[in-house]
């Protein structure tokens, strides 16, 4: 199945990179397909290539550096990929896009006296923890994959497909072959996320009727709006059959036997992801208990103590992310008592792997890459507003006009995009000369803020930032302002906290612009500058 339809194909070039002195152009006639393994066997036959291969394409958000493909939803006209030949004998771990209809019929395994997985020094090694097994490990795809259904549906699916194309007629499934299609849609939207927003249900209604256009209906606007309604409420009979269960954590702590006295009502005070998260609430370990995890906590909080020793705690922290995680979301706990009981979750270095685990997103390199992508962009939408926003921006980018300096750039273009979004510079970067002396009573006074040290000049970058939250120092030493966004951001996530209201649209921006986490729906004044982004030249 191929993304163009025979109305409007559109041939797309590629430029498949086989080694130094050997590189082959392709063309794609029908489009890009929907399916790597489609893509796979496209490349292979253009180049004669035999056995297996990986495909790699060159990033330009990171760089141009080749990378793991593993959606063809990242392809276009004109993309470079590079083919990498496997050997069959070696074991390697790619993440590639969760199939549950085919995942349960293959097999992995490794050799139990081997003590290190070995992988190629190209690979993308996904560093394994206890509690990585029931980890989502992706964000919700561009292009929703429909899962293969029973053979028996299939067979009857691809025979009403022909017809349909034949004469357009139109398949009414069995009450058999429509539990078998909601079921297994079903478990692969739950393989994403628990509970799909609106959007969500349209990209699958949508994808499902693409895929297999015997089920569209005449009567709906876009062919899928009856797919859309039963997938919401097959969704709802899922998340029913798997809280009886009580296997899923993220669905149990939303029933009334798991709330509180004076939240016993199925809509109140529901946890759910808010801001795209795929690990919210997320299950312990398999073995472990409460008491166990605790006990690891205990062990951590000693290991703290000692010098040198970020991979044990790096362990541990990974071992104990649910317990930590459903602490924080269920007990909703003050940030002192956090910091006292997971003092290692206010590390860089933990801040970055805690958001990669809630969001299956990296946090400091894609928000510095991103801001780096969208900068110039957003410098000529920002230069060429006038009133308030030219006239509060002028010193800041004289400054940025003047240095080379990254770090500084980067934080020039933060202050001014806050400017532009109607929000004081002042409401989160605050400088300051000495803070000795009154230190306490400003920090109280602060839900959320980046305390910067006074500068030499504009020229040189600052030295120890600090973060304060709820008035209590979270993170100092912080290299530069736009690491301690970034790192700011990260921690509304890893502590579970509402962005404040003096800050909501420089937040927002970073999170679904930057981020691009739960980009589908965006303020007014957010999507209006996405939309300038992203406008052609």
């Amino acid at each position: 199945m191929f993304k163009s339809t025979m109305a409007e194909i559109t041939p797309v070039r590629l430029l498949v990179y086989l080694n130094e002195d050997n590189n082959v152009r392709m063309e794609l006639r029908k489009g890009i397909p929907y399916s790597l393994e489609e893509l796979i066997d496209e490349v292979k036959n253009a180049c004669g290539l035999e056995g297996c291969i990986r495909l790699q394409y060159k990033d330009t958000d990171f760089g141009n550096i080749f990378v793991n493909l593993t959606s063809t939803a990242v392809i276009k006209d004109l993309s470079i990929l590079k083919v990498i030949q496997l050997d069959p004998n070696s074991t390697t771990v790619i993440l590639y896009p969760v199939d549950l209809a085919t995942s349960s019929n293959s097999s992995f395994s490794v050799d139990s006296d081997e003590s290190s997985v070995s992988a190629r020094t190209d690979d993308t090694v996904l560093l394994s923890s206890p509690s990585s097994d029931s980890l989502r490990t992706q964000q919700w795809p561009q292009v929703f994959q429909i899962p293969c259904f029973s053979y028996d549906t299939e067979c009857q699916l691809q025979r009403a497909n022909a017809e349909y194309m034949k004469d357009q007629t139109r398949l009414t499934p069995s009450s058999k072959m429509l539990s078998d299609i909601l079921e297994k849609v079903a478990e692969s939207i739950y393989a994403f996320t628990p509970y799909p927003e609106d959007c969500h249900y349209s990209d699958v209604a949508e994808a499902l009727t693409r895929k297999h256009p015997c089920l569209r209906e005449p009567g709906s606007f876009n062919m899928s709006y009856g797919w859309k309604h039963r997938l919401k409420m097959k969704m709802g009979n899922y998340r029913t059959q798997l809280k009886a269960h009580g296997t899923a954590a993220e669905l149990t702590v939303n029933s009334i036997k798991s709330k509180t006295p004076g939240d016993t009502y199925p809509a109140r005070n529901v946890k759910r992801p808010r801001r795209a998260e795929v690990n919210h609430f997320p299950s312990l370990p398999c073995g472990e208990t409460t008491d166990s995890l605790e006990q690891e906590r205990i062990s951590l909080l000693s290991e703290m103590l000692k010098r040198n020793n970020r991979q044990t705690i790096k362990e541990k922290m990974a071992k104990t992310f649910g317990y930590c995680r459903q602490e924080i979301v269920h007990k909703q706990p003050s940030i002192e008592d956090i910091l006292t009981r997971w003092p290692a979750l206010f590390r860089m270095e933990e801040i970055n792997a805690e958001f990669l685990r809630v969001t299956a997103v990296p946090l400091e390199t894609k928000f510095l890459a991103q801001l780096d992508k969208h900068s110039t962009k957003l410098l000529e939408v920002i230069r060429s507003k006038g009133g308030r926003v030219k006239e509060q921006t002028t010193n800041t980018l004289k400054a940025l006009d003047e240095t080379i300096d990254i770090t500084i750039r980067r934080e020039c273009t933060l202050k001014s995009l806050m400017i532009y979004l109607g929000e004081p510079v002042h409401h989160l970067i605050k400088e300051y000369q000495d803070l000795q002396e009154n230190e306490a009573d400003v920090l109280e006074q602060e839900t959320m803020a980046i305390f910067v040290p006074g500068k030499e000049d504009s020229f040189h970058s600052p030295k120890d930032i600090k973060i304060v939250i709820d008035g209590t120092p979270v993170l100092n030493e912080v290299p530069s302002v736009a690491t301690a966004v970034a790192m700011l951001f990260g921690l509304t996530y890893a502590l579970n906290l509402r962005y404040p209201k003096n800050l909501q649209y420089t937040l927002e921006f970073v999170q679904k612009v930057l981020m691009e986490l739960g980009g589908k729906k965006m303020s007014k004044k957010v999507y209006r500058l996405s939309s300038q982004l992203y406008s052609p030249e």
